[in-house]
């Protein structure tokens, strides 16, 4: 029988540029998850500094975020707890950087990459993604990691990848993670109420939620995977729906726009359910798979 996972997703109001309090916010939600039996918890997308990236003090602080990565790291051990940090802005050369930025990206040589880690509940950083699809406004400031592949690793929980946030869109990062063998992916994200354009939120105020909640459960079906998705929430522009979603039954548990921790069971069986019924990771491996993507096996 395929176990089922208990786990924690966690949103709250993000504050730009106040890097401690958003730190020890995160801790206290950790802790809190822990206590309640969490093997793994996910926190939102910019959750350290925020999205001011137009502001000096962003970068300044992008590159002082391995203390915050550590720190991580010694709370996981100690509360024997998986963790996916959120994303974490990290300050990198551009000379060292695997992908090629744009003079508009580079600042005195530097690149700034948003980063997912997962930690294990040992400690140990068991896989890092970089954000591949850089949402519009974000690509003045952050570097995409471009051709790197998507890669999955195993982890407590079990095959993991990342993705973050406006890779949501791209069905062709959750076929490369399932055609490596992904069972998970988690997303941690940073997308607002308002984010579509003024023509497009006449039409329908909630086009935001109704795209993040049909994709979430579309993407689960046709890559019979779970998805863990975790967003900033609590004020007036932001969206939440933070959510644990899987085939066969959609949403196991979400969370509305108020700050706050859901801990949900993710039964894991799903996942073979679904497969059996529909087969996709046996098309996706079959000799002659008529879609000819790079991904596939």
């Amino acid at each position: 029988m395929a176990p089922t996972r208990r786990v924690a997703v966690i949103q709250w109001s993000i504050k730009d540029l106040a890097v401690e309090e958003n730190h020890t916010k995160a801790c206290g939600y950790i802790r809190s998850a822990a206590a309640q039996g969490a093997e793994l918890a996910v926190l939102p997308e910019y959750h350290l500094n925020g999205w001011a990236p137009a502001d000096p003090l962003y970068a300044l602080q992008a590159g002082q975020t391995a203390q915050y990565l550590t720190a991580y790291r010694s709370l996981a051990k100690e509360l024997n707890i998986c963790l996916v940090p959120g994303t974490i802005v990290e300050k990198h050369s551009s000379s060292s950087s695997s992908s090629t930025a744009t003079s508009e990206q580079e600042v005195d040589g530097t690149v700034l990459y948003n980063t997912a880690y997962f930690i294990s509940n040992n400690g140990e950083i068991l896989g890092r993604y970089r954000k591949k699809n850089i949402w519009h406004p974000e690509r003045a400031y952050l570097t995409s990691s471009g051709a790197e592949p998507h890669e999955v690793f195993d982890t407590p929980i079990g095959k993991v990848g990342m993705l973050i946030c406006w890779d949501l869109a791209f069905p062709e990062a959750f076929r490369e993670l399932i055609a490596h063998g992904a069972e998970v992916v988690i997303i941690p994200t940073y997308w607002g109420r308002y984010d579509a354009s003024p023509e497009s939120l006449l039409r329908n105020q909630n086009c935001e939620a109704l795209f993040l909640e049909s994709t979430l459960t579309s993407r689960c079906f046709e890559n019979t995977c779970g998805i863990i998705f975790a967003n900033v929430s609590g004020t007036e522009t932001t969206l939440g729906l933070s959510r644990v979603t899987l085939p066969i039954v959609g949403s196991v548990g979400q969370l509305g726009n108020e700050e706050g921790l859901l801990v949900v069971e993710m039964d894991l069986g799903l996942l073979k359910m679904a497969e059996d019924n529909y087969k996709v990771r046996y098309d996706l491996a079959r000799e002659g798979w008529h879609y000819k993507y790079r991904h596939s096996t």
